[in-house]
């Protein structure tokens, strides 16, 4: 990383550069904020079903993926800050209306405005650390761009969220909204547009039209987008640690062990709770990424990327040998880490198989991988959770109700919280009935895709591999 000291710094960083870096630290820390417990909240305090929450994430999060690239067409035309100034508006309106709403069309739909929002909001401060950076300044002026994404996904769910959730679980969407609706002020009076090159202006129809043709282009590409979505099934991994993880945090991981160690070393009463299964993720990649990029800089694409994503794998499979927060705390760690040393090199990589002459479109097309792990990662997850875990441990307390001569019938669909409600009326330990749940087998179970991305990328280079070359550099 080039170093800038002193007055080149200050020189080469604009105040919009700042602006924007605060916009991103708010805008991400009110996501990772709300998305640490969205889906405990949404079965717990709203009691939607599983796999009706695995459906609104499938929706909402392929869409912070897809949209930029369309919305950063709309905001070259329009201009950013009022691009801005939308993004800001629908974020803090569908925060808002995720906190008020309680009936699932509701929320589903504020979740989308939500959504909107994100996916406006990514491609505009994105383009305007690049405007305002140059040669000298931009490897440094993403590299904290970067770090201000994870200091927010690791600050507001370690602090903040606690707190809100301590008193509301709605108190954590209340406090998005302010997050990003407030920017709104700094946006109107603060933020400078950024220079923008003078184009004959199109309109916006037959430019919406240009992109979705590019995107026809990319996919009729079947090698570049079978890469792709093979190197998707690790983010089908990476995107449960918003779902079926926080689940099992909160129904089997037991925390004491980890509470007693933080109040034993700083006499702080603290505990941990599912918001912070991401606070791992994020400090894990403040604390080490530097290094990981420096290590791997100059190796191979596709063997770093190999082992990257055999560590996550690694990392996954770890959470199968033990409920202990210890096992899990361990496991989520591997997994970051093979989360920050694979990834890089997918880019790479994606750069070799791109076509010499369409490079630049192509590569634009990267974040196809996110598409399509979270659009399969959200419902599979769910269904997954329910079948392995739930469902076992409802049969059990079925059988044992009859057992009992209980009047209590569980009907078909029933969740389970109301059956653990059922057991203990007829005195049924907790502990005897998670006995039933196949945790073990769920977390092998995504180990298992791991392993099948990897051998995926080995059969594809094996079988399809680069254009023209076969050094990974």
């Amino acid at each position: 990383m080039t170093e800038i000291k002193g007055n080149e710094a200050k020189k080469g960083f604009p105040f919009t550069y700042w602006i924007s870096i605060v916009f991103e630290f708010f805008e991400r820390g009110s996501y990772y904020g709300m998305m640490s417990v969205l889906s405990v909240y949404l079965t717990s305090e709203l009691d939607f079903s599983k796999e009706s929450v695995g459906v609104i994430k499938s929706t909402i999060q392929p869409l912070l993926y897809f949209l930029p690239i369309i919305t950063g067409a709309i905001a070259d035309r329009m201009g950013y800050r009022k691009t801005l100034l939308v993004a800001f508006g629908l974020l803090g309106t569908g925060y808002f209306l995720t906190s008020q709403m309680t009936s699932y069309a509701a929320v589903f739909g504020s979740l989308v405005i939500m959504g909107f929002g994100a996916g406006t909001f990514k491609p505009v401060i994105s383009g305007t650390i690049a405007k305002v950076t140059d040669e000298k300044t931009s490897t440094l002026g993403f590299g904290i761009f970067y770090w201000s994404i994870n200091l927010g996904a690791f600050l507001f769910p370690m602090f903040i969220v606690p707190a809100l959730k301590a008193i509301d679980w709605s108190y954590v969407m209340i406090a998005s909204a302010i997050g990003t609706g407030i920017m709104i002020i700094p946006t109107l009076f603060i933020y400078k547009e950024p220079p923008r090159e003078v184009i004959e202006k199109e309109p916006l129809g037959k430019i919406i039209s240009g992109i979705l043709n590019k995107v026809w282009m990319v996919i009729l590409d079947w090698r570049f987008i079978l890469f792709i979505f093979i190197y998707s099934w690790f983010w089908i991994l990476y995107f449960q640690m918003f779902d079926s993880v926080l689940w099992y945090v909160d129904a089997f991981v037991d925390k004491t062990p980890i509470n007693n160690f933080v109040y034993n070393l700083t006499g702080i009463n603290w505990k941990f709770d599912v918001e912070h299964v991401t606070v791992i993720n994020a400090f894990t990649i403040i604390l080490l990424q530097l290094l990981v990029s420096f290590i791997v800089k100059r190796t191979k694409a596709l063997p770093t990327m190999l082992f990257g994503v055999g560590l996550a794998t690694i990392g996954m499979a770890v959470l199968s040998l033990s409920t202990s927060i210890w096992v899990f705390i361990t496991g989520i760690f591997i997994f970051s880490l093979g989360e920050m040393t694979a990834h890089p090199k997918y880019i790479s990589y994606l750069g070799l198989i791109a076509p010499k002459d369409k490079k630049a479109t192509y590569m634009g097309f990267g974040f196809l991988y996110g598409v399509f792990g979270s659009f399969i990662g959200g419902y599979l997850g769910a269904y997954l959770y329910v079948r392995l875990i739930d469902r076992p441990m409802i049969e059990f307390i079925r059988q044992q109700l009859v057992l009992k001569g209980s009047d209590i019938v569980l009907s078909a669909d029933v969740k389970i919280d109301k059956a653990l409600e059922a057991a203990k009326t007829i005195n049924l330990d907790t502990q005897v009935i998670t006995q039933y749940a196949n945790t073990s087998e769920l977390w092998l179970l995504f180990s298992g895709i791991g392993v099948l991305c990897i051998l995926g990328l080995l059969a594809y280079q094996k079988f399809i591999g680069t254009r023209e070359a076969s050094d990974f550099k």
